[in-house]
């Protein structure tokens, strides 16, 4: 496995669902992962990576972007209120505004500095107590708050549960956003990202299957 058998993958995922190439976005998920292994993939020209925590990005991605143009950084993991500022300024997009506090923040610090960053609303599809997300029976009244915030609301980002089939909770994800009038789906990870193409995905979030298993010890 590798970036090129990805690439090819995602390739034939989106040949099989009639849809353009190119049409998905492959984010590489480089969190915990080793620097070697990164410069290996920026080496190879993929500019597109995913980080969880606001810390971690911070002390890699500064160096980086000076030597290796174009490159792009999603936070794809949970934000607290009090990284919000260097987030937006880190971060190209933010794909888990998850609850009003955060989404008034974002509101707040993109007034005071001029910009922000892409974002996708995270859903709770599962309706896990443990995760993250806005309840599905809740998402438009809150797509329809972040949006009265004049916030740069690009799509919706969901995690399956672990033990049921994800194609079920993309395919709710895409109905939230079909009504909404959503177009960015943040959806699928190394383990199933050419069923999420097949449902709409827009972005699928590959790491392990990129970079090779991380080692958190």
């Amino acid at each position: 496995m590798g970036l090129t058998d990805i690439r090819e993958r995602v390739a034939k995922a989106e040949a099989k669902a009639g849809r353009p190439e190119g049409s998905v976005e492959l984010i590489a998920v480089s969190k915990v992962q080793p620097i070697e292994r990164v410069e290996a993939v920026l080496e190879q020209g993929h500019r597109l990576f995913g980080e969880n925590k606001v810390q971690e990005a911070q002390g890699k991605w500064p160096a980086l972007k000076e030597r290796f143009e174009g490159v792009a950084v999603h936070l794809i993991g949970p934000l607290q209120t009090n990284k919000a500022r260097q987030a937006m300024e880190l971060f190209s997009a933010i794909h888990a505004v998850d609850r009003p506090k955060l989404a008034n923040t974002l509101a707040r610090l993109a007034q005071e500095m001029g910009h922000c960053p892409d974002l996708f609303v995270q859903v709770n599809t599962g309706e896990e107590p443990q995760k993250a997300g806005i309840l599905p029976a809740d998402a438009d009244a809150f797509i329809k708050e972040v949006r009265g915030l004049d916030l740069p609301l690009k799509g919706l980002m969901c995690i399956p549960p672990v033990e049921e089939t994800p194609s079920l909770h993309f395919a709710l994800l895409a109905k939230i956003a079909e009504r909404n009038g959503l177009e960015g789906l943040s959806m699928g990870m190394s383990s199933d990202f050419e069923q999420a193409i097949s449902l709409g995905a827009t972005h699928v979030r590959v790491g392990s299957a990129i970079f090779g298993e991380r080692d958190y010890g």
